[in-house]
């Protein structure tokens, strides 16, 4: 059971619709405090980590478009100045790489990997 991709989905789908629903209320705001901050650039090494430290194609996909989002997020979260277009903008782009990397996990989750044996006669 792929487990761990299909909860990847069901986050980024969530993750998606709730940034879908900032842009539809016209909420652009953006929490811009040392806590925000610093929670941002954590997730972005993090995620930053697993991108050098994955084989898979898809999975550094998603990693990839997780690590793009969080570091909108980041970016936002550090300048407070920022224009309420650019802001509104990041919100849609962020609804979108969140759906991506919602289907990207699934597309993880239900693709059959190589098998043991097919990995051994590679070496």
């Amino acid at each position: 059971m792929p487990l761990w991709g299909i909860c990847g989905a069901i986050l980024c789908s969530y993750l998606a619709y709730v940034s879908y629903a900032h842009v539809r209320q016209g909420e652009f705001t953006w929490s811009h405090d040392l806590l925000s901050i610093v929670t941002y650039a954590v997730w972005v090494l993090l995620i930053a980590g697993l991108i050098s430290e994955t084989r898979c194609l898809r999975e550094r996909l998603f990693f990839v478009l997780v690590f793009a989002n969080f570091t909108l997020g980041f970016v936002l979260a550090v300048w407070a100045e920022a224009p309420f277009e650019m802001v509104r903008k990041v919100r849609e782009i962020s609804s979108a790489l969140w759906a991506l990397a919602a289907i990207a996990s699934l597309v993880v989750a239900l693709s059959r990997g190589r098998s043991t044996a097919e990995k051994k006669a590679d070496v």
